[in-house]
């Protein structure tokens, strides 16, 4: 298998695991000092493992609507850029709900003793949507209920709010373009290759 179809593997991998509860893939696909930083996460990628199924066992579940990767490769690292929607069904107060986040998800992957494996994933989000899921039902979320939050992910924000989790505000998003064009240019950098 050449290297970009088993690093494209290795990302698609890493989200069909996550979202299927297969911890142990999961866990095999982060190396021991990976970082991982989310909207409801910051920490290791064996951290975030850990905490994920923490979350499923909750009930909190999310599914990814993935695009096709693209793999920049030099040597042995690469900077993956993995186009998703992120989905969840939820209830907000009393009503059934979708929410779905548009989110660029940039992983670092590097070969180590002959193998890859991801040592970073950071999304830069988009934009997202709650919606009723039963047409015409009223939603009670008004903007004063969101406005605390960053536009990129107003709505992950605010489910993951009412779930019990603490969402940074930090992130990358398209509501901040200069930090996001440093993050291109940081990863570029990394990956030792001049950005497009």
């Amino acid at each position: 298998m050449d290297a970009v179809t088993e690093i494209s593997q290795l990302v698609l991998g890493e989200r069909q695991a996550r979202d299927r509860g297969w911890w142990d893939r999961l866990r095999s696909a982060y190396a021991a000092d990976s970082v991982v930083r989310l909207s409801w996460f910051t920490g290791s990628g064996p951290d975030f493992v850990t905490a994920s199924q923490q979350m499923a066992d909750r009930g909190d579940v999310a599914v990814h609507r993935l695009s096709p990767p693209l793999v920049r490769l030099n040597g042995d690292r690469a900077l993956v850029e993995l186009p998703g929607i992120i989905e969840m069904r939820t209830t907000v107060a009393g009503v059934d709900v979708d929410l779905e986040s548009r989110a660029r998800l940039w992983y670092r992957a590097e070969r180590r003793a002959g193998r890859w494996l991801i040592v970073a994933l950071d999304p830069v989000y988009e934009r997202d949507t709650l919606t009723a899921v039963y047409p015409g039902t009223p939603l009670a979320v008004t903007a004063a209920d969101v406005a605390a939050f960053r536009p990129a992910y107003r709505f992950l924000s605010y489910v993951l709010s009412q779930r019990g989790y603490s969402p940074g505000d930090d992130l990358y998003g398209d509501d901040r373009p200069d930090q996001a064009d440093e993050f291109y240019r940081h990863s570029f950098a990394w990956l030792g290759v001049d950005p497009p």
